[in-house]
């Protein structure tokens, strides 16, 4: 080949690398039939009761939002056609945009107001100079126009709950669920970021805590109102202790090397020998570092023309195995002042309060005090 044939061919491998189809795995496999059967179910009610919500939790690079994403995008397509594109439930003598699933993701600063801009924002919707109530309102009438079934919000555990505001956003979006949607939540490490409880100052001890004010015991368990709305799922690593977690690794395995365009590979090249363990030891185990490792492999091995991908080669590449938590760039590492010391000063009174125009509450809607 001449140099220009060679670059775009190479161009043309380097595109296959770093899209490599989807694979089924036993984690997303588990996770993706409880968002599917929670939204075809919830899609064909037809009474008016809260609906129940998912929330799928994971480590970083885990394909949380791949997973989900890919659920909801069958079930958009089956809808559409099942109603022949057409919003089954507009109102005649109307056209409006149909859109059985939303996909949102949580503001890096939450409060109720801006959590309502960025959904009315995948409508287009106007949402300048209106109040808090009027955005819910307007929401709400968005959601029912389009003939919403799925309200997707990603990267939830950017909400702090040591913060009002996002405590607001919490109740805001239990909310939604009275609005015949389905939510599905999904973040890293939800159990451990607060959002099944709410923190609250407490003046004696002068920290944070998180009281179990808003639950009740079921079968001796605590159970909070946010934990009896949504069923909670794992989107977790390969698990290579078992023989069947094994063959799922070793699958996986099989179908990224079917999907190489190396000059010098060979069947087994990822499967055989100590490759598979050598994989699983610079990965744990975690789905997206894998890719990300033989992806950046695959295009040093053609830099390099080895054309093959051995241990050797491998060893150059540098991931980190640092990073399997929270994201902090999406925000998601909660920043919960550390008031232990004597010497710690009180927050400011704003953040020890719940604003006044706080629409929804768990005991329902609150009155605005003072007449704001």
């Amino acid at each position: 080949m001449s140099d220009r044939d060679k670059a775009l061919h190479n161009l043309h491998r380097t595109a296959t690398h770093v899209n490599m189809p989807l694979q089924e795995t036993p984690m997303a496999k588990r996770v993706a039939s409880l968002v599917d059967r929670r939204i075809r179910g919830n899609a064909m009610r037809l009474t008016s009761a809260t609906w129940p919500g998912v929330m799928v939790f994971g480590l970083g690079y885990q394909g949380k939002t791949e997973t989900v994403c890919d659920i909801a995008a069958e079930f958009e397509v089956t809808f559409r056609e099942a109603g022949d594109q057409i919003n089954p439930y507009a109102m005649p003598g109307t056209r409006a945009l149909h859109a059985p699933v939303v996909y949102v993701q949580t503001p890096v600063t939450a409060t109720p107001k801006s959590t309502c801009q960025a959904i009315l924002d995948f409508f287009g919707a106007h949402t300048k100079g209106l109040t808090l109530p009027q955005l819910v309102q307007q929401v709400a009438a968005s959601l029912d126009g389009h003939g919403v079934r799925a309200l997707i919000l990603d990267d939830i555990t950017r909400l702090r709950m040591h913060r009002a505001d996002d405590q607001d956003v919490l109740d805001l979006i239990r909310a939604f669920m009275s609005m015949n949607v389905t939510l599905v939540l999904i973040g890293a490490d939800i159990p451990g970021s607060g959002l099944l409880r709410k923190a609250k100052w407490d003046s004696r001890t002068r920290q944070w805590v998180f009281p179990p004010s808003a639950s009740t015991r079921v079968h001796g368990l605590e159970v909070t109102q946010t934990e009896r709305r949504f069923d909670l799922v794992e989107l977790g690593t390969f698990e290579c202790t078992t023989p069947e977690g094994t063959e799922a690794f070793l699958d996986h395995l099989a179908g990224l090397e079917d999907g190489l365009r190396l000059f010098n590979a060979w069947p087994g090249m990822l499967t055989g020998g100590g490759m598979p363990e050598y994989l699983r030891r610079r990965t744990n185990g975690v789905i997206g570092l894998l890719a990300r490792l033989i992806e950046d492999g695959a295009m040093e091995a053609m830099a390099s023309g080895k054309e093959y991908l051995d241990e050797e080669l491998l060893d150059t590449i540098t991931i980190s195995l640092d990073a399997l938590g929270r994201d902090p760039g999406a925000g998601e590492i909660p920043i919960v002042p550390d008031l232990s010391s004597s010497n710690a000063k009180k927050p400011p009174a704003r953040r020890q309060k719940r604003p006044r125009n706080t629409v929804f509450d768990d005991v329902g809607p609150r009155a605005a005090a003072d007449g704001a």
